[in-house]
Formats: C-alpha cells, sequence, structure tokens
C-alpha cells in the first residue's frame, strides 16, 4: 500500500481523508503539478516549483511551504514508495472553509496539500516511442486561463475519451482554426528544419518539458518558431510530437486519419528525446 503525505503528515493511502467542502472537490480551486522520476531522481523540479508558485500567485492562493521543504517531501515519498520510475502528483486547494461558498473564505483558512506516487516501470522506454501517436482534432472548449495549472481537468477527460472512441490515442485542441494543444501536452510539428510550435500565452500550459525540450534544440543548432499552426499545417508536416512530464518527447505519426510525414515516427523527435532524457537525467534532484 502506498504512502502519501496529506497535511504535513505521511499516512497509508487509505486512511488519506479530505473534508466534503474542500474548495478543491467543490469548485475545482486548485492547482497540481506532476513531476516525473526516473532512477529515483526528480526531474525538472525546479521548473515545476516556479510553476506550482506562478499557478497559486494568479489564483491568489498562498504557498503552503517553501520550496525546500516540498523537495523534503518530494525524496520522502519517493524513498518510502520505493519509486524508480514513476510520478510524483502534488495538489494544493484553498481548503475547507466549513462550508459552500462561491467567495474565496478567508486568507487564513489552511489550505489542503496532497502528494502521492504512481510506480511507472519503464516508462523512458514506451513502446510508443517505436510505433508513434495518433491524434484526433476537437474543438477546444476550455476555459481562458488555461496557463493556470488547475485541476478542473474534466474537458481534456472528455477530449482523452473522443480519442479513445476514434481509435487514437490522443486529441489537439482547435481554436479559432490553430491548435492550441494537446489534452495533457504540448503540440509540435516540424516542417523542414524548423520545429513550430504555439507561443506561451493564456491559451496553453507553459510547460515545463516545453521549455526544456526548445532550449534543448536551439543549443543542438535546430531551428524552432513559436507560432500558430493549423490542422492542414499539421497533416502536411514531415514529423509532429508532443511533449510533457509523463510522456517526455514523443512522436505523432496520425492526425485525424491523416498520415504525418511517412506515417512513422521521424529523426527529429527521436533526437530530441534522446537529449532531453540525456540531459535531464544529468541534472536530476
Amino acid at each position: 500500500m502506498r504512502t502519501v503525505y496529506l497535511n504535513g503528515e505521511y499516512m497509508p493511502e487509505d486512511e488519506a481523508k479530505v473534508s466534503v467542502f474542500d474548495r478543491g472537490f467543490l469548485m475545482a480551486d486548485g492547482v497540481y503539478e506532476v513531476t516525473s522520476v526516473l532512477d529515483g531522481k526528480l526531474i525538472d523540479f525546479d521548473g515545476h516549483a516556479v510553476r506550482l508558485q506562478r499557478s497559486l500567485d494568479e489564483l491568489e492562493m498562498r504557498h503552503p511551504s517553501s520550496k525546500e521543504d516540498l523537495l523534503e517531501v518530494h525524496r520522502e515519498l519517493v524513498r518510502l514508495n520505493e519509486i524508480t520510475d514513476g510520478m510524483i502528483y502534488l495538489q494544493i486547494t484553498r481548503g475547507n472553509p466549513g462550508d459552500r461558498d462561491f467567495a474565496y473564505p478567508p486568507q487564513d483558512t489552511a489550505p489542503t496539500v496532497v502528494l502521492f506516487t504512481q510506480a511507472k516501470p519503464g516508462m523512458a522506454d514506451s513502446p510508443l516511442t517505436k510505433t508513434g501517436m495518433k491524434v484526433i482534432s476537437i474543438p477546444d472548449q476550455r476555459w481562458g486561463r488555461r496557463d493556470i495549472k488547475t485541476v478542473q481537468l474534466l474537458y481534456p477527460s472528455m477530449g482523452k475519451m473522443m480519442a479513445k472512441a476514434a481509435g487514437a490515442d490522443d486529441a489537439w485542441m482547435v481554436e479559432d482554426d490553430h491548435i492550441t494543444e494537446g489534452t495533457s501536452n504540448n503540440a509540435y510539428i516540424v516542417k523542414g528544419n524548423t520545429i513550430v510550435t504555439r507561443q506561451l500565452g493564456h491559451d496553453i500550459l507553459h510547460g515545463i518539458t516545453r521549455a526544456a525540450v526548445l532550449r534543448f534544440a536551439r543549443e543542438a543548432q535546430m531551428s524552432v518558431e513559436e507560432r500558430p499552426f493549423t490542422v492542414a499545417e499539421a497533416q502536411a508536416a514531415d514529423e509532429a510530437f508532443i511533449t510533457s512530464a509523463s510522456m517526455f518527447v514523443m512522436p505523432v505519426v496520425e492526425m485525424d486519419g491523416a498520415a504525418i510525414g511517412s506515417g512513422a515516427p521521424g529523426p527529429v523527435a527521436a533526437r530530441l528525446r534522446e537529449i532531453y532524457l540525456d540531459e535531464s537525467r544529468k541534472t536530476a534532484i
């Protein structure tokens, strides 16, 4: 049985309880982060900590602990649950005000802090890297502040199910005829020698893996263009791929039934995945 962390205590997962009045449960009034673990070490922890602080600030929610304390909790959960490869999920909500109200509770209301691990043996060697992912396009019907990593994930969940029903692996969301991102990942195409991905703004999540991969791409002298692209551009691209904390860099080989490039994983995605995993392992903590 897993050991989880709840409001300052480590406990068996079946003993962890959160109030029915918690605003994360009633209002989706909370934020989260997912940090990958490879070889027992945390990947990109600093980036996730910075984004967590930004999400909390955007929602005027106070941070319950320091980055150093948060790091210690992550490391202790890795140790207690003997995680070699996997993920640590962190969620902070505005807490339990004792009743339900649309207005924020008093500032001194204690936030709810939850962390738990998910073991994913061999997550760096996913068979999808050999076959590539298939995606479909769906309308982007989320709220306008997708840059805040909130726990309101209903529409992305619906998108995953739409993809599953269509025999695909994921869905790329479309707004004003241009792709925003995947249901739980950032989206990219490759045309010629140029990697194209949507620029940062309120309409996409500011991916931690995205930032690292683009930095590594530029360091490897690859051309990067940050701009919106259409479904037609994606279908006519030489390659496509996604990035996320749990899938790293993963090739996309089909969109809406049309093969992308050769219909097989391409060299740019493969090279970026190799660089990302190599460099991330070097700096893992």
